[in-house]
């Protein structure tokens, strides 16, 4: 489904590829990763694919179809939120050896990411849809973040999202 963005009038393949400079990774990608891992030996490849192989396949039979974009965003991040959680269970267990493997299973994952916003990318964003909307008051949040939230998903949290645009509707 295309979804044009009222922000910029680019369309949600366009848009990803402006924000992202690289398209979400694919499943015959990770296929081929994993492949690559096992020839070389590299464990924590190996065991990280799998699992998000084995996370992809049973999104898969659960949508009933492939996944899109969107779907595999969502996928990597729901693994990497998963392993931020095990770390997390691991330092108030005192589990290094599980924080250490948790840690590096994370970094992988993230390489498959796309780069969070900074604070001022951030900020620009919202300024610039604010302006779009023309929304003047914090009554009309609603709309800035509907507007938003198509162009910086998966590289800022919502919360941090509808802090900004808080901040900045009062200001102005």
């Amino acid at each position: 489904m295309l979804v044009t963005n009222p922000i910029c009038g680019a369309d949600n393949g366009m848009l990803r590829s402006l924000l992202y400079n690289r398209s979400v990774v694919t499943k015959p990608e990770l296929e081929t990763r994993l492949h690559d891992a096992i020839r070389a030996g590299d464990e924590l490849a190996k065991r990280t694919l799998r699992m998000v192989l084995a996370a992809w396949k049973l999104a898969e039979v659960d949508r009933g179809g492939p996944l899109d974009e969107g779907g595999a965003l969502s996928l990597l991040q729901k693994e990497a939120k998963g392993r931020r959680e095990t770390i997390a269970d691991a330092e108030r267990a005192g589990r290094q050896d599980l924080i250490q493997a948790a840690q590096a299973e994370l970094a992988f994952l993230e390489s498959f990411l796309p780069q969070p916003l900074t604070e001022r990318e951030l900020e620009d964003l919202v300024l610039q849809a604010i302006r779009e909307v023309g929304a003047s008051s914090p009554d009309q949040m609603g709309l800035v973040m509907k507007a938003l939230i198509p162009t910086v998903q998966g590289r800022a949290d919502g919360k941090a999202l509808s802090q900004a645009v808080r901040n900045l509707l009062k200001a102005s």
